[in-house]
């Protein structure tokens, strides 16, 4: 049976000076997902982003991380969604940085809105809407998720992690890789159950579309 091709985009900022920053958690997620099905192939800059073809069970994907920085990410997804004619609500998937997950948190959605995320506002101002189904990496403060009440939302998300914040980061992004493999194999509803799953469940602040900085530049 011939499968359509999936897209799984990290969001991110291009460039050294973001490595590890919590802005590019879905750089990281991409990555990894890379790293574990992407033997021998060669990445390729098209779509305004850099991709690999790979196979996840028996599903072709297309991983992408767009090289537009976060706030024109729309541009790469839409080229790719037209060129392979996708469903966003079934055949895309955003692997996305949530500060108002704690770091460590995992979760994965249908839908939803942006809260104030520059780079899910460009996708949706492209893409028409906000049916795609998205994987949000915590990379709020802990226990509850936010920023210090000090700094501003740009500035927190550009920042990276303190060493505390990193020992708890890496088993997330375990979560988020295998979140992303279960959709591309399994479907949307099997990877919300396993993802979603009581046992890492963490309290949520309320995520309010418009943030004091939310109009940065590179936020």
């Amino acid at each position: 049976m011939v499968r359509i091709m999936k897209l799984i985009v990290g969001l991110g900022n291009p460039g050294p000076g973001y490595t590890r920053t919590r802005h590019n958690a879905g750089f990281m997620v991409v990555d990894r997902l890379a790293a574990r099905h992407g033997a021998g192939a060669m990445p390729r800059a098209r779509f305004k982003a850099v991709t690999t073809e790979v196979a996840i069970g028996e599903q072709k994907c297309l991983l992408m991380k767009p090289t537009t920085y976060m706030n024109l990410s729309g541009q790469a997804v839409g080229e790719a969604v037209a060129f392979f004619k996708i469903s966003p609500s079934d055949d895309l998937l955003v692997i996305v940085d949530d500060m108002y997950l704690p770091t460590g948190a995992v979760r994965l959605r249908p839908g939803g809105g942006t809260g104030g995320h520059n780079g899910l506002e460009d996708l949706e101002r492209v893409l028409g809407g906000d049916a795609y189904p998205r994987l949000r990496v915590g990379v709020g403060l802990q226990p509850g998720g936010g920023k210090p009440p000090l700094v501003d939302q740009a500035d927190f998300v550009l920042s990276r992690f303190t060493e505390e914040e990193e020992q708890v980061l890496d088993s997330s992004l375990v979560r988020a890789t295998e979140g992303a493999e279960l959709w591309a194999s399994k479907g949307l509803a099997h990877a919300m159950n396993s993802i979603n799953a009581p046992e890492k469940t963490r309290r949520e602040k309320p995520k309010p579309e418009d943030e004091p900085g939310a109009g940065s530049p590179t936020q």
